[in-house]
Protein backbone atom coordinates (compact mmCIF):
# COMPACT_ATOMS: atom_id res chain seq x y z
CA UNK A 1 0.00 0.00 0.00
CA UNK A 2 2.85 2.25 0.65
CA UNK A 3 4.60 1.78 -2.55
CA UNK A 4 1.80 2.55 -4.26
CA UNK A 5 1.07 5.59 -2.26
CA UNK A 6 4.54 6.49 -3.32
CA UNK A 7 4.47 6.25 -6.50
CA UNK A 8 0.93 7.89 -7.13
CA UNK A 9 2.95 11.01 -5.24
CA UNK A 10 5.86 10.97 -7.76
CA UNK A 11 3.65 10.79 -10.47
CA UNK A 12 1.57 13.73 -9.04
CA UNK A 13 5.18 15.57 -8.51
CA UNK A 14 6.00 15.10 -12.13
CA UNK A 15 2.48 16.06 -13.55
CA UNK A 16 3.03 19.29 -11.17
CA UNK A 17 6.89 19.68 -12.73
CA UNK A 18 5.50 19.21 -16.33
CA UNK A 19 2.45 21.73 -16.03
CA UNK A 20 3.56 25.48 -17.42
CA UNK A 21 3.49 28.11 -14.38
CA UNK A 22 0.90 30.26 -13.80
CA UNK A 23 1.42 33.65 -15.86
CA UNK A 24 2.26 36.70 -13.66
CA UNK A 25 -0.37 39.04 -13.42
CA UNK A 26 0.44 41.67 -16.49
CA UNK A 27 2.14 44.89 -15.20
CA UNK A 28 -0.35 47.76 -16.12
CA UNK A 29 2.37 50.56 -14.90
CA UNK A 30 5.31 50.34 -16.97
CA UNK A 31 5.09 49.89 -20.85
CA UNK A 32 4.24 52.79 -22.62
CA UNK A 33 1.33 50.75 -24.56
CA UNK A 34 -0.75 47.75 -24.90
CA UNK A 35 -3.26 45.34 -27.08
CA UNK A 36 -6.03 43.74 -25.61
CA UNK A 37 -7.79 41.13 -27.96
CA UNK A 38 -10.76 40.16 -25.83
CA UNK A 39 -9.23 38.17 -23.43
CA UNK A 40 -5.64 39.12 -22.72
CA UNK A 41 -3.35 42.27 -22.82
CA UNK A 42 0.21 41.94 -24.40
CA UNK A 43 3.06 44.82 -23.78
CA UNK A 44 3.85 47.24 -26.38
CA UNK A 45 7.26 48.17 -25.29
CA UNK A 46 7.92 50.67 -27.88
CA UNK A 47 5.05 52.72 -29.06
CA UNK A 48 5.55 53.59 -32.66
CA UNK A 49 4.77 57.25 -33.27
CA UNK A 50 6.33 60.11 -35.06
CA UNK A 51 6.94 63.11 -32.91
CA UNK A 52 4.66 65.49 -32.47
CA UNK A 53 5.96 68.40 -34.37
CA UNK A 54 6.68 66.32 -37.65
CA UNK A 55 2.82 66.22 -38.08
CA UNK A 56 1.95 69.21 -40.69
CA UNK A 57 -1.56 70.52 -41.73
CA UNK A 58 -3.50 69.30 -38.46
CA UNK A 59 -2.05 72.31 -35.92
CA UNK A 60 -5.80 72.67 -34.35
CA UNK A 61 -6.51 69.17 -34.20
CA UNK A 62 -2.73 68.55 -32.71
CA UNK A 63 -2.87 71.56 -29.87
CA UNK A 64 -6.78 70.48 -29.02
CA UNK A 65 -5.90 66.84 -28.33
CA UNK A 66 -2.93 67.11 -26.71
CA UNK A 67 -4.62 69.53 -24.63
CA UNK A 68 -7.50 67.22 -23.69
CA UNK A 69 -4.68 64.53 -23.29
CA UNK A 70 -2.63 66.46 -20.92
CA UNK A 71 -5.72 67.20 -18.53
CA UNK A 72 -6.25 63.35 -18.19
CA UNK A 73 -2.93 63.04 -17.45
CA UNK A 74 -3.19 65.24 -14.62
CA UNK A 75 -6.50 63.85 -13.07
CA UNK A 76 -8.42 66.94 -14.64
CA UNK A 77 -11.64 66.96 -16.40
CA UNK A 78 -11.18 65.23 -20.22
CA UNK A 79 -13.01 64.19 -22.75
CA UNK A 80 -13.59 60.94 -25.39
CA UNK A 81 -12.38 61.73 -28.73
CA UNK A 82 -13.46 61.62 -31.85
CA UNK A 83 -11.53 61.68 -35.06
CA UNK A 84 -12.98 61.23 -38.52
CA UNK A 85 -13.08 62.83 -41.99
CA UNK A 86 -10.54 62.17 -44.64
CA UNK A 87 -8.10 58.80 -45.36
CA UNK A 88 -4.42 59.10 -44.75
CA UNK A 89 -4.54 62.41 -42.81
CA UNK A 90 -2.92 61.08 -39.92
CA UNK A 91 -5.46 60.62 -37.54
CA UNK A 92 -3.90 57.64 -35.86
CA UNK A 93 -0.47 59.03 -36.28
CA UNK A 94 -2.01 61.94 -34.32
CA UNK A 95 -3.37 59.70 -31.51
CA UNK A 96 0.20 58.16 -31.10
CA UNK A 97 1.98 60.52 -31.37
CA UNK A 98 0.22 63.10 -28.94
CA UNK A 99 0.68 59.76 -26.00
CA UNK A 100 3.82 59.97 -26.84
CA UNK A 101 4.34 63.88 -26.20
CA UNK A 102 2.76 63.41 -22.84
CA UNK A 103 4.96 59.92 -22.00
CA UNK A 104 8.05 62.46 -22.75
CA UNK A 105 7.68 64.65 -20.10
CA UNK A 106 6.27 61.69 -17.43
CA UNK A 107 6.57 58.38 -18.88
CA UNK A 108 4.05 56.82 -15.88
CA UNK A 109 1.55 59.62 -16.58
CA UNK A 110 -0.31 57.80 -19.57
CA UNK A 111 -0.58 54.25 -21.87
CA UNK A 112 -2.17 53.52 -24.83
CA UNK A 113 -4.47 50.52 -24.99
CA UNK A 114 -5.48 49.59 -28.64
CA UNK A 115 -8.56 47.07 -29.03
CA UNK A 116 -9.64 45.55 -32.01
CA UNK A 117 -13.73 46.39 -32.75
CA UNK A 118 -14.24 42.92 -32.41
CA UNK A 119 -13.04 43.10 -28.61
CA UNK A 120 -15.34 45.94 -27.88
CA UNK A 121 -17.92 43.79 -26.28
CA UNK A 122 -15.02 43.31 -23.03
CA UNK A 123 -14.02 46.25 -22.50
CA UNK A 124 -15.82 46.26 -19.08
CA UNK A 125 -13.39 42.96 -18.32
CA UNK A 126 -10.86 45.36 -19.37
CA UNK A 127 -12.15 48.45 -17.88
CA UNK A 128 -12.25 46.52 -14.54
CA UNK A 129 -8.14 45.97 -14.48
CA UNK A 130 -7.43 49.33 -15.51
CA UNK A 131 -9.46 50.70 -12.17
CA UNK A 132 -7.51 51.77 -9.49
CA UNK A 133 -4.27 51.44 -11.46
CA UNK A 134 -1.92 54.29 -10.65
CA UNK A 135 -1.80 55.82 -14.19
CA UNK A 136 -3.84 56.95 -16.87
CA UNK A 137 -5.28 55.46 -20.45
CA UNK A 138 -6.64 56.05 -23.49
CA UNK A 139 -8.63 53.34 -25.24
CA UNK A 140 -7.98 54.08 -29.05
CA UNK A 141 -10.23 52.35 -31.21
CA UNK A 142 -9.02 52.61 -34.71
CA UNK A 143 -10.78 52.75 -38.29
CA UNK A 144 -14.14 52.31 -37.05
CA UNK A 145 -16.98 52.03 -39.41
CA UNK A 146 -20.14 52.89 -39.67
CA UNK A 147 -22.06 50.47 -42.43
CA UNK A 148 -24.75 48.34 -41.28
CA UNK A 149 -22.22 45.66 -41.46
CA UNK A 150 -20.71 47.65 -38.36
CA UNK A 151 -23.84 48.41 -36.31
CA UNK A 152 -23.23 45.98 -33.59
CA UNK A 153 -19.78 47.63 -33.22
CA UNK A 154 -21.46 50.87 -33.20
CA UNK A 155 -23.71 49.53 -30.68
CA UNK A 156 -20.45 48.83 -28.40
CA UNK A 157 -18.83 52.17 -28.42
CA UNK A 158 -21.87 54.03 -27.89
CA UNK A 159 -22.23 51.54 -24.20
CA UNK A 160 -18.76 52.45 -23.58
CA UNK A 161 -19.24 56.13 -23.70
CA UNK A 162 -22.58 56.10 -22.21
CA UNK A 163 -21.65 53.57 -19.42
CA UNK A 164 -23.89 50.95 -17.53
CA UNK A 165 -24.07 48.96 -14.73
CA UNK A 166 -20.14 49.33 -13.91
CA UNK A 167 -19.29 52.66 -14.39
CA UNK A 168 -15.87 53.82 -16.85
CA UNK A 169 -13.31 54.28 -14.94
CA UNK A 170 -11.99 58.32 -14.27
CA UNK A 171 -8.48 57.19 -15.41
CA UNK A 172 -9.65 56.09 -18.90
CA UNK A 173 -10.86 57.84 -21.66
CA UNK A 174 -11.63 56.92 -25.37
CA UNK A 175 -10.41 57.92 -28.56
CA UNK A 176 -12.26 56.67 -31.94
CA UNK A 177 -10.88 57.13 -35.78
CA UNK A 178 -13.28 57.03 -39.00
CA UNK A 179 -12.70 57.76 -42.29
CA UNK A 180 -16.85 58.02 -42.26
CA UNK A 181 -16.88 61.38 -44.25
CA UNK A 182 -19.74 63.73 -43.34
CA UNK A 183 -20.00 62.02 -39.63
CA UNK A 184 -21.06 64.72 -38.10
CA UNK A 185 -23.67 66.38 -40.35
CA UNK A 186 -27.51 66.80 -39.44
CA UNK A 187 -28.00 67.78 -43.13
CA UNK A 188 -30.39 65.44 -45.07
CA UNK A 189 -32.17 65.19 -48.39
CA UNK A 190 -35.82 64.04 -49.46
CA UNK A 191 -34.09 61.62 -52.49
CA UNK A 192 -31.66 59.82 -49.29
CA UNK A 193 -32.28 55.92 -49.03
CA UNK A 194 -34.00 55.21 -45.96
CA UNK A 195 -31.01 52.71 -45.01
CA UNK A 196 -28.74 55.31 -45.82
CA UNK A 197 -31.16 57.98 -43.54
CA UNK A 198 -30.63 55.53 -40.61
CA UNK A 199 -26.66 54.60 -41.01
CA UNK A 200 -26.60 58.78 -41.07
CA UNK A 201 -28.50 59.01 -37.82
CA UNK A 202 -26.53 55.80 -35.89
CA UNK A 203 -23.41 58.09 -36.99
CA UNK A 204 -24.66 60.82 -35.20
CA UNK A 205 -25.89 59.40 -31.86
CA UNK A 206 -22.42 58.33 -31.41
CA UNK A 207 -20.67 61.25 -32.56
CA UNK A 208 -22.96 62.91 -30.30
CA UNK A 209 -21.76 61.08 -27.32
CA UNK A 210 -17.98 62.45 -27.75
CA UNK A 211 -17.17 65.67 -25.77
CA UNK A 212 -13.91 66.23 -28.27
CA UNK A 213 -14.41 65.83 -31.95
CA UNK A 214 -11.80 66.28 -34.65
CA UNK A 215 -12.52 66.82 -38.55
CA UNK A 216 -9.62 65.93 -40.87
CA UNK A 217 -9.99 67.30 -44.44
CA UNK A 218 -8.31 66.89 -47.81
CA UNK A 219 -5.54 68.86 -47.66
CA UNK A 220 -4.89 72.29 -50.36
CA UNK A 221 -1.74 71.60 -52.39
CA UNK A 222 0.33 73.60 -50.49
CA UNK A 223 -0.37 72.02 -47.17
CA UNK A 224 0.75 68.90 -49.44
CA UNK A 225 4.13 70.29 -50.45
CA UNK A 226 4.60 71.50 -46.67
CA UNK A 227 4.05 68.16 -45.37
CA UNK A 228 6.35 66.65 -48.51
CA UNK A 229 8.72 69.03 -47.30
CA UNK A 230 9.00 67.92 -43.84
CA UNK A 231 10.27 64.93 -44.73
CA UNK A 232 12.70 65.83 -47.62
CA UNK A 233 14.66 69.09 -45.77
CA UNK A 234 15.87 67.33 -43.13
CA UNK A 235 17.91 64.72 -45.68
CA UNK A 236 18.74 67.94 -47.75
CA UNK A 237 16.70 66.26 -50.59
CA UNK A 238 14.66 68.94 -53.54
CA UNK A 239 12.02 67.94 -55.01
CA UNK A 240 9.90 68.94 -57.66
CA UNK A 241 6.70 70.42 -56.93
CA UNK A 242 5.09 68.83 -60.37
CA UNK A 243 6.36 65.66 -59.73
CA UNK A 244 4.75 65.88 -56.30
CA UNK A 245 1.55 67.08 -57.32
CA UNK A 246 1.50 64.35 -60.65
CA UNK A 247 2.22 61.64 -57.33
CA UNK A 248 -1.02 62.82 -55.42
CA UNK A 249 -3.20 62.69 -58.68
CA UNK A 250 -1.96 59.34 -60.00
CA UNK A 251 -3.36 58.43 -56.17
CA UNK A 252 -6.68 60.03 -56.34
CA UNK A 253 -5.74 62.55 -53.22
CA UNK A 254 -3.95 64.59 -51.29
CA UNK A 255 -2.99 63.59 -47.74
CA UNK A 256 -0.46 62.93 -45.18
CA UNK A 257 0.31 59.58 -46.20
CA UNK A 258 0.70 59.88 -50.04
CA UNK A 259 3.34 62.95 -49.16
CA UNK A 260 5.19 60.22 -47.23
CA UNK A 261 5.10 57.96 -50.11
CA UNK A 262 6.14 60.10 -52.35
CA UNK A 263 9.12 61.56 -49.75
CA UNK A 264 10.13 58.00 -49.55
CA UNK A 265 10.32 57.36 -53.26
CA UNK A 266 11.92 60.25 -53.95
CA UNK A 267 14.48 59.83 -51.20
CA UNK A 268 14.90 55.75 -52.11
CA UNK A 269 16.30 56.62 -55.86
CA UNK A 270 18.38 59.14 -54.21
CA UNK A 271 19.32 56.23 -51.55
CA UNK A 272 18.92 57.93 -49.03
CA UNK A 273 16.96 57.02 -45.52
CA UNK A 274 13.81 59.35 -44.04
CA UNK A 275 14.13 60.06 -40.92
CA UNK A 276 11.66 60.38 -38.20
Amino acid sequence: MGGRRDSLDRIAAALERMAPAPAAPLDWTCAPAYIWDGKTAQRVEALDALPLNNLRGVDDQKARLKDNLERLASGAGSHDVLLWGARGMGKSALVRAAVASIQSVNAASMALVQITPQALDTAPALFAMLDKQPRTFLIFVDDLGFGADQHQNMLAVRSLLDGGVMARPDNVRIAVTSNRRGIVSRSANESEALHERDERDDALALADRFGLTLAFHPCDRETYLEIVRAYTDPIGLEINEEEAMAWAIARGNRSGRTAYQFATEMAGRARLALKA
